[in-house]
């Protein structure tokens, strides 16, 4: 494939005259990619666009990441559907940049190469136990229930226990606990793998705990994706009284920004409503637990090499500067048994030979 593909691109490289309209390569055919290539050939008329993926698929993030009970946001699909079809763009799937082609040979061939490939690794916490089994990124987990091909052969532990612990509370956090904790009879009428529906039919997870650093109100998640949580049919909300407590400099967060304002109103409205209702054995459970940092995965006795649960530190948070506070451990632990973790601590991206990488934040300098 990619002899043939290099081949191709030669013999149009030098098929022109030196004046030869712009031609642009992308690499990366998910959002980013394609509203690139829109805004190219709106731009500058006669130019040409390739977009290459290592995929055989376009549409990246769109097809892969988001939930499968949010059709609404896939609808970008036709958008980007009519700018493949346009005349003068061209998909071009099954090619790895690194590997089937270099950077330096898409920069021969073409007057502007655009690196739009995304985030397709995951950040690591660096504490002990994180390489046991049974702890996966919220990455592979959304990409297995998606039908992504590198992993639909993944095999998450939805049957020993029946709590699964989610490290971080923004909207991927959510998006993952949604699918965990919503029927799957509703599930059926998305377009989840036909894989992950199986497996979620057969799951045994009925509690999940979000667990976060800080406060309710500083919780990186909106207003929309909470509520859609919050109404999901027989599921129990559970959030400390004490964790809702909010300090002046709580007030003074709230009094800056609506959006932080309105999510610690939902949390405490959830939580109030949860104290008024009747217990019920088939009632699923969604547990907000703050103030929280994991700092060692506990090892099962019974299954070596297999997660057992998640040592918590207690935190307090630290004003460190106008509006921000920042969270601090306070020396009290805490374990939290169950037999699958999702960290949900965000994504970097990998490198490419010939530019310089910041290992550490994740992404091309």
């Amino acid at each position: 494939m990619s002899r043939y593909l290099a081949r191709y691109m030669v013999s149009r490289y030098f098929s022109s005259a030196s004046s030869r309209p712009l031609h642009v390569c992308i690499v990366g055919s998910g959002p980013a990619g394609f509203y690139t290539a829109d805004k190219v050939l709106k731009a500058h008329e006669g130019a040409h666009v390739d977009i290459i993926d290592r995929l055989p698929t376009p549409f990246g993030l769109v097809r892969s990441g988001v939930a499968p009970d949010h059709p609404e946001t896939k609808i970008a699909i036709n958008q980007f559907s009519r700018v493949a079809q346009h005349e003068r763009c061209s998909f071009i799937g099954n090619v790895k940049l690194g590997s089937d082609l270099s950077l330096s040979e898409l920069r021969d061939l073409y007057h502007v190469v655009v690196l739009a490939y995304g985030a397709e690794s995951d950040k690591d916490l660096g504490i002990p136990g994180e390489s046991l089994s049974g702890i996966y990124s919220a990455r592979e987990f959304v990409w297995w229930y998606n039908g992504h091909p590198d992993y639909s052969s993944l095999k998450p532990d939805l049957k020993t226990s029946d709590s699964a612990v989610i490290l971080g509370q923004g909207n991927v956090a959510l998006d993952v606990a949604r699918i965990l904790l919503r029927p799957t009879t509703e599930l059926a009428s998305t377009d989840i793998a036909t894989h992950a529906l199986s497996a979620l039919k057969e799951s045994s997870i009925r509690k999940v705990y979000l667990i976060g650093r800080r406060g309710p109100v500083q919780a990186a998640l909106t207003a929309k994706e909470l509520r859609e949580v919050l109404g999901i049919k027989n599921l129990h909300i559970r959030i400390k009284q004490t964790d809702l407590s909010v300090t002046p400099a709580d007030e003074e967060e709230m009094k800056t920004s609506r959006a932080r304002k309105r999510i610690y109103e939902l949390l405490s409205k959830a939580a109030a409503a949860a104290k008024t209702s009747e217990a019920d054995p088939d009632q699923r459970e969604l547990h907000f637990v703050f103030f929280r940092q994991p700092d060692q995965f506990l090892e099962s006795d019974e299954r070596k090499g297999h997660v057992s649960g998640v040592n918590l530190q207690k935190t307090i948070l630290e004003s460190v500067g106008t509006g921000k506070q920042i969270a601090v451990g306070t020396g009290e632990f805490e374990d939290l048994n169950c037999s699958m973790v999702l960290k949900a601590i965000g994504y970097k991206s990998v490198p490419v030979n010939g530019l310089p990488f910041d290992h550490k934040k994740g992404g091309i300098i």
